[in-house]
């Protein structure tokens, strides 16, 4: 276990070096490696704005803008373990020619997850958490949204996909990086493998990962009220889509992104956040034009049973 630390290092470095590994905006808990105690359990809204720009080739996959309303319910199971359920409400919108938009709002697809802590260890640094995380992704979303014309709208512009789908991330949470126990470094990895969904479309693969680096500058004694801040970056992977088999050019992207993160609680139970990511890379040749995410919210903690 004394070597653990080394792991660590070679985790982030593989991670950096473009190790495949996805994961959701930032979400509800400041450490993503920790799991809620047995009877714990939160609701969490959490509001994602992204944004691309058009393809230079006139190619309109996927909408130059979209939002997430995530809502999300978690529960400590037991000890090590949590169940998670998320259920988006998605707005997706393709900006035409001429000024014209072409979109539409409904409600995504549902996403379950059993989160296993396999790794807790407790030093004078500070604490170290590993956990697992999996789950079904279920094609709850709305896929008949149609645009101005009456036309159906593509799978990508769509709510849902109509897809089941597999997610599975690993997230790393070590407390006293460089010895200075408000300096907390979070690493958050996840591949959703995609199934064929709605008008025999397989949307890509998608495979993200996040390091944050965050310090904590105010801590009450009773950890009441906390303050987390820091830098973050992140890289993210969409595979190639394919309609009925057949390669969809132009629907592929990867994308590295440098942000700052910030959560504050202002009252025990009570967590808020915002976050800002922009594009410093993308992948040559791809015409996407990975954009701007702001990720904004809030999660009441409250204890269910003891």
């Amino acid at each position: 276990m004394r070597s653990f630390p080394k792991h660590l290092v070679a985790f982030v470095g593989l991670w950096l070096a473009g190790w495949p590994p996805a994961v959701r905006a930032q979400g509800p808990s400041p450490e993503d490696g920790a799991t809620l105690f047995p009877g714990g359990a939160l609701v969490s809204y959490n509001s994602v704005f992204t944004s691309r720009r058009a393809a230079a080739s006139g190619a309109a996959l996927y909408p130059t803008f979209g939002h997430d309303g995530l809502f999300t319910f978690s529960w400590g199971v037991r000890r090590d373990v949590q169940v998670t359920a998320q259920l988006p409400v998605v707005t997706k919108r393709l900006d035409l020619p001429l000024g014209a938009e072409e979109g539409g709002t409904g409600l995504g697809d549902l996403q379950l997850h059993l989160k296993y802590r396999f790794l807790r260890r407790d030093s004078e640094r500070g604490t170290t958490q590993a956990s697992l995380r999996i789950g079904p992704k279920l094609p709850t979303g709305r896929t008949d949204l149609r645009g101005g014309t009456g036309a159906l709208l593509p799978a990508s512009r769509q709510s849902g996909s109509g897809s089941t789908d597999l997610f599975l991330g690993l997230s790393l949470t070590y407390t006293g990086v460089l010895h200075v126990k408000r300096l907390v470094a979070d690493a958050t990895a996840g591949h959703l493998k995609r199934t064929e969904g709605t008008q025999g479309v397989r949307l890509g693969d998608m495979t993200e990962a996040r390091f944050w680096l965050s310090y904590r500058p105010y801590q009450t004694e009773a950890v009441g009220k906390e303050w987390f801040i820091g830098p973050s970056l992140s890289w993210r992977r969409i595979g190639r889509a394919r309609a009925r088999g057949a390669p969809l050019p132009e629907s592929d992207e990867s994308a590295l992104f440098a942000g700052v993160t910030n959560y504050v609680s202002p009252h025990p139970g009570i967590v808020l956040w915002l976050a800002l990511d922009f594009p410093v890379a993308r992948s040559a040749g791809t015409p996407l034009g990975a954009g701007r995410r702001i990720s904004f919210g809030i999660t009441r903690q409250f204890v269910m049973h003891h």
